[in-house]
């Protein structure tokens, strides 16, 4: 594996992370939003990461392939998709709130302060993990520059 890609690896966790905390951000925005356009509670987002494939034409995704094998070249991560987590909506009884039905129960978002909150320290690690990776290769590269004085 090359110093950049080494760096492009990196790069793309740094991007990948970054998007997990724009998520995660916007469900603790919205853990009080009891209608949103659809009429119903604001679910909880989950990014869903996968490893990074390049669109290679067959005789170089072999060339790939190969080093992959015998000198272990990483292709990075990117965001799959994100999706709606389908756990149920919590009820809390409050009479006096504009979407409280019947029964005087109102539907409030399916998210977990705690998991949020855990989630996005994970992600501040990751983020924080690939700076790290970025700064050790950049200061290989220079001591490798260093060798050739």
């Amino acid at each position: 594996m090359s110093c950049f890609e080494a760096l492009d690896a990196a790069a793309s966790g740094l991007s990948a992370q970054r998007l997990r905390m724009d998520v995660i951000a916007q469900n603790i925005a919205n853990i009080n939003t009891t209608r949103t356009e659809r009429g119903i509670p604001y679910r909880r987002k989950v990014v869903v990461f996968e490893e990074r494939q390049n669109n290679k034409p067959f005789s170089q995704f072999l060339t790939e392939s190969s080093k992959k094998k015998y000198l272990g070249i990483a292709n990075g991560v990117r965001v799959a998709r994100i999706i709606e987590d389908p756990s149920p909506f919590k009820r809390v009884y409050d009479p006096g709130h504009p979407d409280a039905n019947e029964e005087g129960y109102v539907e409030m978002p399916n998210i977990d302060i705690v998991t949020e909150m855990i989630n996005m320290i994970s992600a501040s690690r990751a983020y924080e993990a690939n700076v790290a990776s970025i700064n050790t290769t950049k200061s290989m590269a220079l001591k490798a520059l260093e060798i050739g004085k």
